[in-house]
């Protein structure tokens, strides 16, 4: 994949979370995927995903969707392939229906407040939108270290607000699956204040850090689970 087209989808500390993509990519029998819904879309990089390899995609925020989403789409030719709508990811209006929902960096602001309940609640209701053998990809921001959390109550607008999640809450949230797999990454690419930072932060754990730290130090997370 392109780099340029790699920033379109990931958007953001590009080259770790990026890893999700090669991931999903090696993971997923794309053939047997048709209907896809991204959550938490915002600008709708993932959904530009889907659309590229020729799936039809529900592309959904909270609000606002198609007026974030659809210029990236545009730019892209692939608007023919989505269709938008603002969809509470605690309630989703779908049953047993999707072949495969992905998303990035949703829960820890879904939980804003130390809402547990809810974090949980979008588990349960993807779930119950996936059709039987159904996909759930998935990449989300972890706890990770304590210097990792001292550091986002200081610096990140959000950091004390939002509820970051464990490992081994990603493991609870996961257990009505008949299967899934989750894999961790980073450690100093976050801390990164441009983009050409995080990159070589990045490039300092894929050779070192990754391999020798434990998983609950590392800040992303990013699997897949089966219904």
């Amino acid at each position: 994949m392109i780099k340029e087209l790699t920033k379109d989808i990931i958007q953001w500390d590009v080259k770790s979370w990026s890893k999700a993509l090669s991931y999903w990519d090696s993971k997923v029998k794309w053939d047997k995927i048709q209907h896809s819904l991204e959550l938490g879309g915002r600008e709708g990089g993932l959904s530009l995903w889907l659309a590229l390899k020729g799936k039809t995609v529900v592309c959904s925020d909270l609000k606002d969707v198609q007026k974030t989403a659809e210029p990236l789409h545009k730019r892209h030719h692939v608007s023919t392939w989505i269709t938008y709508q603002d969809i509470d990811a605690t309630n989703i209006p779908y049953e047993e229906y999707f072949d495969l929902i992905v998303f990035k960096s949703i829960i820890g602001g879904i939980g804003r407040n130390d809402n547990y309940k809810n974090q949980h609640k979008v588990f349960k209701e993807i779930y119950k939108a996936l059709k039987p053998g159904g996909k759930l990809l998935f990449a989300e921001n972890l706890a990770a270290s304590a210097v990792h959390r001292r550091l986002r109550k200081r610096f990140v607008q959000w950091g004390s607000s939002w509820r970051y999640v464990s490992l081994d809450e990603m493991k609870e949230f996961l257990s009505d699956f008949s299967y899934y797999d989750i894999k961790t990454t980073g450690l100093l690419g976050t801390f990164g204040r441009t983009e050409r930072q995080r990159n070589v932060l990045s490039a300092v754990d894929d050779l070192v850090l990754n391999k020798i730290c434990p998983d609950r130090w590392k800040y992303i997370c990013y699997g897949i689970a089966e219904k």
